[in-house]
């Protein structure tokens, strides 16, 4: 299989193509990435040299080079995207070229060269927020973030390739995921990299909002799973059923570091923030997936992960990543 992959050099991203070099043997991957704030080539150091994989530097809005590249393609998987709600809220343009326009380049040449397996990575937050129980794949999408807007229109876009040119386009709505190679703006390596660096963790509001964590080693496995084996159009919810507290989380955190409240700086909540997501991963689990990472030994192998891999994540801290507020 010829697969071409937008994005990754991001976190998902570069932990989805060596997921698939190490599953199929037969996979090569051309891998296109602008590289922008958190792309980048050192999530991708071990995959330098590697024979079935080829990096190509670009952005999914130039539709001569997608369409170049898509004409040597069997297959898509779509990550490419402006994904952090802070900077959705400070800047909203860019989420909609990216997530919106880039999403037309990519799903139009995706359908011209007749793709007939085509993955769009989406997001839980379309769905905005839920008090009680779960949402399923075919609950209405009321997004309540710039970000999460960008993305449900690329969603929604989607839709229409299916009904309108009967084009197999899937989609996935994952949950906040983490692991290695997540830019420390976001919450968990934030809230490691700071302690490691002995600052406080800065936690927004009352710290009630609850998120579903899903591994990324398990989130990219069953990327690979509805690639390879999902319905043609279909949509596919996935979580790993932990929810948690932001304040639980962060207490869980620095407990690992023998800290306490004591490290919390508590920061005014973000607009519009969303209290609650949670969806309902039944039809995938009905594919085969499950997640394999139990949360506690997860949150324990990604310290131990920052920890040993400070040549990464130091470069990023020092040219600011983590003075952004980094909220799940």
């Amino acid at each position: 299989m010829r697969l071409l992959v937008t994005g990754g050099a991001g976190f998902i991203g570069s932990n989805f193509v060596r997921h698939a070099l190490r599953t199929d043997d037969g996979v090569r991957i051309t891998n296109l990435d602008a590289l922008t704030y958190a792309g980048s080539l050192t999530s991708l150091h071990d995959l330098e040299d590697h024979p079935r994989h080829r990096f190509v530097h670009g952005d999914i809005c130039d539709a001569a080079l997608v369409d170049e590249l898509m004409a040597d393609a069997d297959a898509l998987v779509h990550f490419a995207a402006e994904s952090h709600v802070d900077r959705s809220i400070d800047g909203p343009a860019a989420f909609l070229r990216t997530n919106v326009d880039g999403a037309g380049v990519v799903f139009d040449a995706a359908r011209r060269h007749e793709l007939q397996r085509v993955l769009h990575i989406s997001t839980d937050e379309v769905y905005g927020s839920i008090d009680e129980g779960s949402f399923d794949e075919g609950d209405p999408l009321l997004p309540n973030s710039p970000y999460a807007t960008s993305k449900a229109a690329a969603d929604l876009l989607a839709r229409s390739y299916r009904v309108t040119y009967d084009f197999p386009i899937m989609v996935t709505r994952t949950t906040n995921n983490f692991g290695p190679y997540h830019f420390p703006e976001k919450m968990i390596p934030l809230f490691v990299t700071n302690p490691i660096d002995g600052r406080k963790v800065p936690l927004y509001g009352d710290g009630a909002n609850v998120r579903d964590w899903t591994h990324v080693h398990d989130n990219v496995e069953a990327q690979w799973r509805v690639l390879t084996e999902g319905a043609p159009g279909a949509v596919y919810n996935v979580g790993a059923g932990n929810e948690r507290s932001n304040r639980d989380l962060t207490l869980a955190l620095l407990g690992r570091f023998g800290l306490g409240e004591e490290m919390i700086e508590h920061v005014p909540d973000r607009p519009g923030h969303d209290r609650r997501y949670s969806v309902d991963s039944a039809r995938i689990r009905a594919l085969g997936w499950r997640p394999r990472h139990d949360l506690d030994e997860a949150l324990d192998d990604t310290i131990r992960w920052y920890r040993d891999n400070e040549w990464w994540w130091r470069p990023l801290i020092d040219a600011g990543a983590g003075e952004r507020r980094g909220r799940a």
